[in-house]
């Protein structure tokens, strides 16, 4: 990574030694290394004397949230969380609408992050494997949703003005195959959920319906009430509005006007929220106006994610701390309440051959990466159940998308087949542990039989196109 950053900016300053970073002479660091990093990574930028930009998500426990706000506080410097979605184009116009009174009262939200993200196990985006070795992704492969509760949970905090103060929430051990799931004789220890719904209730009463997680379908839906209008933000263009403070109220489709600035930012990508984000953070340093995600906003978020996994195991509805309050800082001073974990190395078991099992994240990534060089299995699932319904098709642009579909399994199927025999003989190996269980997993979910027969399984694909989907 630090040679690639060479060749983007020739004559850069590039070290491996964080000290030795941070003695350089500049004013602001971003924090993007790995996320239970990113308190001990901050901590020591401010004692350098630098403002600090940090990823989601900025803390793993109350007490490191409590240590977090007050080095802030000492240090005098600048410090925002780089939470993006509550700047997208439609969050930004609702915000303007909300601050003039349009939308009236806050009443409820229905926000998701429901985001496949298996691949980044495996893979990094680009498709290339995270580590072709016996170590998976240290943290990816099993940090809970809850933890990544900002880009849903964020744009509500923006738009209305309220902050969380109560939550409850509820876990599901049904998750999609391909993920890591802790040892057998690993006590304790909480999984990454499929799915992590909860119900936050907010400073003024009302109600967000918060839902983080993967699933078999990706959500960005983002739907918010007031006692005046309802809006739904989750085209990126056009925006859904329901006037008349009833159900029955009239629908307008807002396309909202945008001034030179945003029409900039919008070009930049990630529904502009990665230039707002710099753009609030730099105003900030330069000129000392005041962003809208500082270190209180920051704790906010991200203790309402760490409450709601405290309330999947307690089953009571948990307080979300206001860190402002030095009382109550001083009741979570201690709180080190966090998601058990293991080590990645115990995804296969002690005195395991590495040499013999250093296929298994290439393997996987094979079948889930990223970048156009995995996703085999998504290829497959797409095809065969799209065979299955291709009979029930509305019209032809589902059956083209059918057709592309089936074509690219046909390419893929061959190499397929080679990826599961390797993998079924590595299971056959190591079958009762993580990594065993995830490949068993894995062929389960994706036809192993009818891939393994290849040519049986080319010719049926074949004559379903020679056929033609509106046929079958």
């Amino acid at each position: 990574m630090r040679d690639d950053f060479r060749k983007l900016c020739p004559g850069a300053f590039v070290t491996a030694d964080e000290d030795e970073f941070l003695a350089q002479d500049f004013d602001a660091v971003l924090v993007a290394t790995f996320f239970t990093n990113h308190t001990r990574d901050t901590l020591k930028a401010l004692r350098a004397g630098k403002h600090v930009m940090c990823e989601v998500t900025p803390f793993f426990t109350p007490a490191e949230g409590v240590e977090l706000v007050e080095a802030v506080e000492r240090s005098g410097k600048v410090y925002q969380l780089l939470e993006n979605y509550p700047f997208f184009k439609p969050s930004l116009y609702i915000h303007n609408l909300w601050e003039k009174g349009v939308f009236g009262d806050f009443m409820y939200a229905e926000f998701n992050y429901v985001h496949e993200c298996r691949a980044l196990i495996y893979s990094y985006i680009n498709g290339v494997p995270i580590r072709p070795g016996w170590k998976a992704h240290a943290w990816r492969s099993w940090l809970h949703g809850h933890y990544y509760n900002t880009h849903s949970l964020g744009p509500v905090m923006f738009i209305t003005g309220t902050r969380p103060v109560a939550v409850t929430a509820m876990d599901t051990p049904v998750t999609l195959p391909g993920y890591l799931h802790a040892p057998s004789d690993a006590e304790g220890l909480v999984d990454q959920s499929g799915v992590s719904p909860s119900l936050i209730r907010m400073s003024n009463g009302g109600i967000v319906r918060n839902l983080m997680g993967d699933t078999a379908g990706n959500s960005h839906d983002r739907r918010i009430w007031g006692t005046k209008a309802y809006a739904d933000l989750t085209d990126e263009d056009d925006i859904r509005v329901r006037v008349g403070g009833a159900g029955s109220g009239d629908f307008y489709t807002l396309h909202p006007k945008m001034d030179e600035v945003w029409q900039y930012a919008h070009r930049e990508g990630r529904g502009g929220g990665d230039f707002w984000t710099l753009y609030f953070f730099a105003r900030e340093v330069l000129f000392g106006e005041k962003g809208p995600w500082d270190v209180y906003s920051a704790c906010d978020v991200t203790l309402a994610g760490i409450q709601a996994l405290r309330s999947c195991g307690s089953g009571r509805t948990e307080e979300v701390p206001d860190v402002r309050d030095p009382a109550v800082r001083d009741r979570y001073r201690h709180d080190d309440f966090r998601q058990a974990h293991f080590d990645p190395a115990r995804i296969f078991p002690e005195g395991h051959d590495e040499s013999a099992t250093g296929e298994f994240t290439s393997l996987m990534a094979e079948c889930y990466g990223w970048g156009g060089r995995g996703d085999n299995l998504t290829k497959l699932r797409k095809a065969r159940d799209g065979m299955r319904l291709a009979a029930e098709f509305a019209g032809p642009a589902d059956h083209m998308k059918l057709i592309t579909a089936v074509r690219e399994l046909i390419a893929a199927l061959p190499g397929l087949a080679e990826t599961y025999r390797k993998l079924r003989g590595l299971q056959r190996r190591y079958p009762d542990c993580p990594a065993g269980r995830a490949i068993d997993a894995v062929l389960a979910s994706g036809d192993e039989a009818w891939v393994l027969d290849t040519d049986a399984a080319l010719a049926e694909l074949r004559a379903f196109l020679e056929k033609g989907p509106a046929a079958n």
